[in-house]
Protein backbone atom coordinates (compact mmCIF):
# COMPACT_ATOMS: atom_id res chain seq x y z
CA UNK A 1 0.00 0.00 0.00
CA UNK A 2 0.83 3.72 -0.54
CA UNK A 3 3.62 5.16 2.58
CA UNK A 4 -0.04 7.56 3.30
CA UNK A 5 -2.19 4.59 3.95
CA UNK A 6 -1.70 3.43 7.09
CA UNK A 7 -3.86 1.27 9.18
CA UNK A 8 -5.94 3.56 11.21
CA UNK A 9 -6.23 5.64 7.49
CA UNK A 10 -8.01 2.22 5.98
CA UNK A 11 -10.19 2.07 8.71
CA UNK A 12 -10.88 5.26 8.14
CA UNK A 13 -11.60 5.10 4.56
CA UNK A 14 -13.85 1.98 5.48
CA UNK A 15 -16.04 3.74 8.06
CA UNK A 16 -16.76 6.48 5.49
CA UNK A 17 -17.42 4.36 2.37
CA UNK A 18 -20.02 2.14 4.23
CA UNK A 19 -21.41 5.82 5.39
CA UNK A 20 -21.81 6.42 1.82
CA UNK A 21 -23.13 3.51 0.70
CA UNK A 22 -25.54 3.50 3.31
CA UNK A 23 -26.96 7.07 2.48
CA UNK A 24 -27.09 5.99 -1.03
CA UNK A 25 -29.57 3.11 0.10
CA UNK A 26 -31.50 5.23 2.09
CA UNK A 27 -31.92 7.41 -0.51
CA UNK A 28 -32.98 5.17 -3.07
CA UNK A 29 -36.52 5.23 -4.36
CA UNK A 30 -36.69 1.69 -3.88
CA UNK A 31 -35.28 -1.35 -2.57
CA UNK A 32 -35.87 -3.10 -5.46
CA UNK A 33 -34.52 -1.00 -7.54
CA UNK A 34 -32.12 -3.17 -10.18
CA UNK A 35 -28.51 -2.82 -10.34
CA UNK A 36 -26.95 -2.03 -14.16
CA UNK A 37 -23.62 -2.90 -12.62
CA UNK A 38 -24.76 -6.18 -11.08
CA UNK A 39 -26.76 -7.70 -13.02
CA UNK A 40 -29.56 -9.50 -12.05
CA UNK A 41 -29.42 -7.84 -8.40
CA UNK A 42 -31.11 -5.58 -6.72
CA UNK A 43 -30.33 -2.42 -4.67
CA UNK A 44 -31.55 -5.32 -1.35
CA UNK A 45 -29.19 -7.81 -2.97
CA UNK A 46 -26.28 -5.72 -3.10
CA UNK A 47 -27.02 -4.86 0.58
CA UNK A 48 -27.14 -7.82 1.42
CA UNK A 49 -24.03 -8.59 -0.32
CA UNK A 50 -22.07 -5.97 1.21
CA UNK A 51 -23.17 -6.47 4.53
CA UNK A 52 -22.39 -10.38 4.72
CA UNK A 53 -18.68 -9.32 3.52
CA UNK A 54 -17.92 -7.55 6.41
CA UNK A 55 -19.48 -9.90 8.25
CA UNK A 56 -17.65 -12.55 6.79
CA UNK A 57 -14.35 -10.89 6.84
CA UNK A 58 -14.92 -9.53 10.47
CA UNK A 59 -15.19 -13.49 11.56
CA UNK A 60 -11.66 -14.16 9.48
CA UNK A 61 -9.56 -11.97 11.07
CA UNK A 62 -10.58 -13.17 14.65
CA UNK A 63 -10.84 -16.60 14.20
CA UNK A 64 -8.79 -18.28 11.44
CA UNK A 65 -4.32 -18.48 10.80
CA UNK A 66 -3.01 -18.68 6.78
CA UNK A 67 -3.93 -21.78 4.95
CA UNK A 68 -6.90 -22.96 7.18
CA UNK A 69 -9.81 -23.85 4.97
CA UNK A 70 -11.92 -21.34 3.31
CA UNK A 71 -14.19 -20.53 6.67
CA UNK A 72 -18.39 -20.62 6.30
CA UNK A 73 -20.45 -17.40 5.91
CA UNK A 74 -22.95 -17.18 8.46
CA UNK A 75 -25.58 -17.00 6.38
CA UNK A 76 -27.99 -14.53 8.11
CA UNK A 77 -30.04 -12.32 5.44
CA UNK A 78 -30.40 -8.36 5.97
CA UNK A 79 -33.75 -7.11 7.17
CA UNK A 80 -36.02 -6.57 3.88
CA UNK A 81 -37.46 -3.08 5.82
CA UNK A 82 -35.30 -0.28 4.86
CA UNK A 83 -34.56 1.53 8.23
CA UNK A 84 -33.98 -1.63 9.43
CA UNK A 85 -31.50 -2.53 6.44
CA UNK A 86 -29.93 0.84 6.85
CA UNK A 87 -29.19 -0.14 10.98
CA UNK A 88 -28.43 -3.76 9.72
CA UNK A 89 -25.63 -2.37 7.31
CA UNK A 90 -24.16 0.07 10.12
CA UNK A 91 -23.75 -2.54 12.49
CA UNK A 92 -22.17 -4.52 10.41
CA UNK A 93 -19.48 -2.31 9.29
CA UNK A 94 -19.38 -1.74 13.17
CA UNK A 95 -18.67 -5.75 13.69
CA UNK A 96 -15.49 -5.02 11.02
CA UNK A 97 -14.21 -2.55 12.26
CA UNK A 98 -14.18 -3.76 15.80
CA UNK A 99 -12.85 -7.10 14.92
CA UNK A 100 -9.91 -5.23 12.47
CA UNK A 101 -8.78 -2.82 15.60
CA UNK A 102 -9.32 -6.05 17.87
CA UNK A 103 -6.90 -8.49 15.86
CA UNK A 104 -4.59 -5.70 14.77
CA UNK A 105 -2.77 -4.90 10.97
CA UNK A 106 0.35 -7.46 11.38
CA UNK A 107 -2.03 -10.70 12.35
CA UNK A 108 -1.98 -12.85 9.17
CA UNK A 109 -5.39 -14.92 8.43
CA UNK A 110 -7.11 -16.77 5.51
CA UNK A 111 -7.30 -14.99 2.78
CA UNK A 112 -8.24 -16.15 -0.97
CA UNK A 113 -5.43 -14.65 -2.60
CA UNK A 114 -2.34 -15.72 -3.28
CA UNK A 115 0.53 -14.20 -0.67
CA UNK A 116 2.78 -12.12 -3.02
CA UNK A 117 1.78 -8.28 -3.43
CA UNK A 118 -0.46 -8.86 -1.12
CA UNK A 119 -0.15 -10.97 2.13
CA UNK A 120 -2.54 -13.14 4.15
CA UNK A 121 -2.62 -10.07 7.14
CA UNK A 122 -5.54 -8.40 8.72
CA UNK A 123 -4.07 -4.70 7.08
CA UNK A 124 -4.23 -6.40 3.35
CA UNK A 125 -8.10 -7.57 4.54
CA UNK A 126 -8.71 -3.95 5.48
CA UNK A 127 -7.09 -2.92 2.72
CA UNK A 128 -9.42 -4.99 -0.14
CA UNK A 129 -12.70 -4.39 1.91
CA UNK A 130 -12.18 -0.50 1.15
CA UNK A 131 -12.75 -1.15 -2.88
CA UNK A 132 -15.70 -3.19 -1.56
CA UNK A 133 -17.32 -0.19 -0.43
CA UNK A 134 -15.92 1.94 -2.54
CA UNK A 135 -17.18 0.34 -5.68
CA UNK A 136 -20.71 -1.11 -4.12
CA UNK A 137 -21.66 2.65 -3.07
CA UNK A 138 -21.45 3.21 -6.74
CA UNK A 139 -22.99 0.55 -7.96
CA UNK A 140 -25.71 1.62 -4.82
CA UNK A 141 -25.71 5.50 -6.74
CA UNK A 142 -25.93 3.82 -10.04
CA UNK A 143 -29.68 2.16 -8.90
CA UNK A 144 -30.93 5.45 -7.94
CA UNK A 145 -29.69 6.91 -11.23
CA UNK A 146 -26.94 9.45 -9.40
CA UNK A 147 -23.11 7.91 -10.01
CA UNK A 148 -20.61 10.02 -8.31
CA UNK A 149 -16.90 10.20 -8.92
CA UNK A 150 -14.74 7.67 -6.81
CA UNK A 151 -12.83 9.86 -4.55
CA UNK A 152 -9.36 10.51 -6.08
CA UNK A 153 -7.41 8.66 -3.06
CA UNK A 154 -9.33 5.88 -2.40
CA UNK A 155 -9.51 5.67 -6.35
CA UNK A 156 -5.83 5.69 -6.13
CA UNK A 157 -5.10 2.77 -4.01
CA UNK A 158 -8.46 1.03 -5.58
CA UNK A 159 -5.99 0.88 -8.78
CA UNK A 160 -2.73 -0.33 -6.70
CA UNK A 161 -4.86 -2.62 -4.70
CA UNK A 162 -6.21 -4.59 -7.44
CA UNK A 163 -3.17 -5.18 -9.62
CA UNK A 164 -1.67 -6.45 -6.16
CA UNK A 165 -4.49 -8.60 -4.75
CA UNK A 166 -6.20 -9.57 -7.52
CA UNK A 167 -3.93 -9.54 -10.50
CA UNK A 168 -0.68 -10.60 -8.95
CA UNK A 169 -1.13 -14.53 -9.41
CA UNK A 170 1.17 -17.43 -10.92
CA UNK A 171 -1.31 -18.58 -12.64
CA UNK A 172 0.45 -19.39 -16.16
CA UNK A 173 -0.93 -16.26 -19.28
CA UNK A 174 -2.43 -18.51 -21.94
CA UNK A 175 -1.27 -15.41 -24.81
CA UNK A 176 2.18 -14.72 -25.99
CA UNK A 177 4.00 -12.51 -22.89
CA UNK A 178 2.42 -8.45 -23.20
CA UNK A 179 2.35 -5.39 -20.74
CA UNK A 180 0.17 -3.19 -20.25
CA UNK A 181 0.29 -0.18 -18.96
CA UNK A 182 -2.89 2.13 -16.63
CA UNK A 183 -1.92 5.93 -16.52
CA UNK A 184 -4.12 7.97 -14.13
CA UNK A 185 -4.27 11.66 -15.15
CA UNK A 186 -2.08 13.46 -12.19
CA UNK A 187 -2.13 10.17 -10.32
CA UNK A 188 0.58 7.94 -11.34
CA UNK A 189 0.92 5.03 -14.07
CA UNK A 190 1.52 1.26 -13.29
CA UNK A 191 2.62 -1.46 -15.33
CA UNK A 192 1.13 -5.31 -15.32
CA UNK A 193 3.22 -8.16 -17.19
CA UNK A 194 1.74 -11.30 -18.28
CA UNK A 195 3.55 -14.31 -19.17
CA UNK A 196 4.42 -18.03 -18.34
CA UNK A 197 4.79 -17.08 -14.72
CA UNK A 198 1.93 -15.43 -14.25
CA UNK A 199 1.09 -12.00 -13.62
CA UNK A 200 2.72 -9.45 -12.00
CA UNK A 201 2.62 -5.23 -11.87
CA UNK A 202 5.42 -2.11 -11.05
CA UNK A 203 4.50 1.18 -10.68
CA UNK A 204 6.17 3.34 -13.30
CA UNK A 205 7.83 6.74 -12.61
CA UNK A 206 6.57 9.81 -14.19
CA UNK A 207 10.03 9.03 -16.10
CA UNK A 208 9.48 5.68 -16.87
CA UNK A 209 5.79 6.10 -18.17
CA UNK A 210 6.64 8.45 -20.64
CA UNK A 211 9.82 6.37 -21.92
CA UNK A 212 6.98 3.21 -22.07
CA UNK A 213 6.30 1.43 -25.17
CA UNK A 214 3.97 -1.74 -23.65
CA UNK A 215 1.83 -3.91 -25.68
CA UNK A 216 -1.01 -1.51 -24.94
CA UNK A 217 -2.03 1.25 -22.62
CA UNK A 218 -4.93 2.79 -21.43
CA UNK A 219 -5.83 6.52 -19.73
CA UNK A 220 -8.19 7.98 -17.89
CA UNK A 221 -8.70 9.59 -14.28
CA UNK A 222 -8.04 7.86 -11.42
CA UNK A 223 -11.64 7.20 -10.87
CA UNK A 224 -12.39 6.34 -14.16
CA UNK A 225 -9.66 3.41 -13.76
CA UNK A 226 -10.74 1.82 -10.97
CA UNK A 227 -14.21 1.85 -12.27
CA UNK A 228 -12.35 -0.10 -15.62
CA UNK A 229 -10.62 -2.33 -13.50
CA UNK A 230 -13.92 -3.57 -11.80
CA UNK A 231 -15.83 -3.49 -14.81
CA UNK A 232 -17.72 -0.82 -14.24
CA UNK A 233 -17.07 1.24 -17.38
CA UNK A 234 -16.05 -0.02 -20.68
CA UNK A 235 -12.97 0.06 -22.13
CA UNK A 236 -14.22 2.27 -25.06
CA UNK A 237 -15.08 4.99 -23.08
CA UNK A 238 -11.46 5.51 -22.07
CA UNK A 239 -8.26 6.21 -24.75
CA UNK A 240 -6.36 2.93 -25.44
CA UNK A 241 -3.36 2.65 -27.27
CA UNK A 242 -1.70 -0.10 -28.87
CA UNK A 243 -3.19 -4.01 -28.84
CA UNK A 244 -7.08 -2.68 -27.77
CA UNK A 245 -7.78 -6.36 -27.40
CA UNK A 246 -5.87 -7.47 -24.64
CA UNK A 247 -7.40 -5.21 -21.71
CA UNK A 248 -10.33 -7.36 -23.06
CA UNK A 249 -8.32 -10.82 -22.83
CA UNK A 250 -6.80 -9.88 -19.17
CA UNK A 251 -10.47 -8.90 -18.31
CA UNK A 252 -12.02 -12.55 -19.36
CA UNK A 253 -8.53 -14.64 -18.16
CA UNK A 254 -9.41 -13.22 -14.77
Amino acid sequence: MTDDLDFPTLLRMLDERSAAFRAAVAAAPSLDADVPSCPGWTLYDLANHLSEGDRFWASIVLNTAPGDERPNKDGLAAPREREALVSWLSDSTEQLLAALREAGPDRGCWAWWEPLASPHTVAAVARRRVPESLIHTYDAQLASGTPQELPTTEAIDAIDEFLATVCTVTVPWPGEPATMDYHAAGAGSWRQTVDAAGSRFVRLSAAEAAASRPTAAVHGTASEMALLMYMRIQAGSLRIEGDADLLQRLQNWG
